[in-house]
């Protein structure tokens, strides 16, 4: 019997690939699960949080009934993909930092990294990087404070506009860097606003749509949408529940994690 996509993040983050997922497999009933209770990930140990995002996920894969997993988050996927996929019956999508495409638009050679602390040392960018753009100069820049700005977003609130500028200040030393990787499915939500921090035209280039191709690629038959799509939260969190509400989603129901 076909199941929902289920799609997980950490936090909000995850959202910025409903819409395209929507566009994708319209119809397709959706359930979003986070693990507001940690985060944000960025800053925690490995060892931890490949432990954590198994549990999470194993937990939300059995509440859910899906029929394929997307996790959407950088942070989890860059780390514990292999993981998932070993332990998990259903398909599992992951999200990277979008390297490759940024380094086939680029003009200048010269392209910044917008990504988690845990993202932007990952040896798994590493290995994009040396892949994708090895003829690149890749500035790299951690960006957690953007996490919680999204977030802020997403719960009703204006984000601090000055330390969305503070943060993205180091990518604007020199001139010729062209194109930014937003490395976490958290910062295309605050699209306009990095636009407005950068001192000059720049293009933005996130996961999401390669996300969503990849999820119909491999979602075969998708159990159809009925009323409003289901969340799921290892918290309660009122901030959340508007956050979901915003995209279409009922109040987030509590996942117990064993």
């Amino acid at each position: 019997m076909p199941g929902p996509i289920l799609i997980f993040d950490s936090g909000v983050g995850g959202l910025s690939v409903v819409s395209h997922l929507r566009h994708r497999l319209p119809g397709a009933a959706l359930i979003y699960a986070c693990d507001n209770a940690m985060l944000p990930y960025g800053l925690r140990p490995d060892e931890w949080l490949v432990a954590r995002i198994l549990a999470v996920c194993q937990a939300a894969v059995a509440a859910s009934g899906c029929s394929v997993l997307v996790v959407a988050c950088n942070t989890a996927s860059t780390l514990a993909l292999d993981a998932l996929r070993t332990h998990l019956s259903v398909p599992v999508v992951g999200t990277v930092p979008a390297i490759k495409p940024a380094a086939a638009v680029s003009r200048s050679r010269h392209i910044g990294l917008l990504a988690t602390s845990a993202t932007v040392a990952r040896p798994y960018t590493d290995r994009l990087i040396e892949t994708f753009a090895s003829d690149c100069r890749v500035t790299r820049v951690a960006a957690d404070p953007l996490v919680h700005e999204t977030e802020r977003l997403l719960a009703g609130e204006q984000p601090d506009q000055s330390i969305i500028d503070r943060v993205t200040a180091p990518l604007w030393e020199t001139a010729d860097l062209d194109t930014v990787v937003l490395g976490c499915t958290h910062f295309p939500l605050l699209g306009e606003r990095l636009v407005a921090a950068a001192p000059r035209p720049v293009r933005l280039i996130d996961s999401s749509e390669a996300i969503a191709r990849r999820t119909a690629q491999v979602t075969i038959e998708p159990a159809p949408a009925v009323g409003r799509d289901r969340s799921l939260a290892t918290a309660p969190d009122a901030r959340l529940a508007r956050a979901v509400a915003t995209l279409g989603f009922d109040e987030p129901r509590l996942l117990i994690v064993g």
